[in-house]
């Protein structure tokens, strides 16, 4: 288990990562927090008994996205900007390829503050729920730098343009009810029952047919960047697979059984 993100796994298949950075605030940068959470994504990727993912943050916050000390150290003149580019690149950068390729169902529940990169985090993942503490800044521009982990392609997807271009260009922060009538965040609830309900929502989840649910959610990334007939395509081999599993044969016995036992 890593000091700063810890990995557990209960007997339905839920994965909770929780990130405990305290000193930081849950930074993901200036430390091995992305390295963690890719050697977790590769953990889930293996196991085919992971069914839904759950990130969330312990303390305080949920994330305050870049650490500020190692900001001022990439101010030093030994570092060019191909540098940069490059520690972006193979940085924090591989951490929205690695959870947007992720075939299991992610929930984030937000615990408190999510900024700058850990608001990306947040809206990286599939579904979120928010405590009545947090909080969600695309602060970037406030310390004079953009969005280097993708936000900029995963914000306007979630509350529209204009919505995302005013979080983006003021760097102001949004409170939970906020989040939720912008349709950022699926539910806000008490901040002592945040991880009973995202267990809640994600047992729903894992209730399902595997199968079907992380083919579900591959359908909806594809949906959100390919054209119609693409996505029509890949749906129809989706469902040729679907047809013939045993989970969608033992469904439709059950559903049929239980309509002749009505009618009986």
């Amino acid at each position: 288990m890593s000091p700063i993100l810890s990995f557990e796994q209960d007997g339905h298949g839920i994965v909770t990562l929780t990130m405990n950075d305290d000193a930081t605030r849950n930074a993901l940068t200036g430390s091995a927090m992305v390295d963690e959470f890719l050697r977790a994504f590769q953990r889930i990727e293996a196991d085919r008994g992971a069914r839904v993912v759950i990130v969330t943050g312990a303390g305080k916050a949920f994330s305050s996205g870049g650490n500020i000390s190692e900001m001022g150290r990439q101010l030093k003149p030994e570092f060019s900007t191909a540098t940069l580019r490059h520690e972006y690149r193979e940085g924090i950068q591989r951490l929205p390829l690695a959870l947007h390729k992720l075939d299991v169902p992610t929930i984030a529940a937000v615990n408190g503050p999510a900024i700058g990169a850990g608001f990306d985090l947040a809206c990286m993942c599939d579904i979120r729920i928010a405590s009545e503490q947090a909080t969600f800044a695309e602060s970037f521009v406030k310390l004079g730098i953009i969005a280097g982990d993708g936000g900029a392609w995963f914000l306007p997807r979630l509350v529209g343009m204009s919505r995302a271009a005013e979080m983006t260009l003021t760097g102001d922060a949004i409170d939970a009810r906020t989040a939720l009538e912008w349709g950022l965040v699926s539910r806000v609830v008490a901040a002592d029952t945040l991880l009973d309900q995202a267990r809640a929502l994600a047992l729903r989840i894992a209730a399902n047919p595997p199968d079907a649910v992380r083919m579900s959610k591959l359908l909806l990334r594809e949906g959100q960047s390919s054209r119609l007939d693409t996505v029509l395509e890949m749906a129809a081999a989706f469902q040729a697979i679907a047809h013939k599993s045993e989970e969608h044969a033992i469904a439709v016995d059950a559903f049929l059984t239980r309509r002749k036992e009505k009618k009986g």
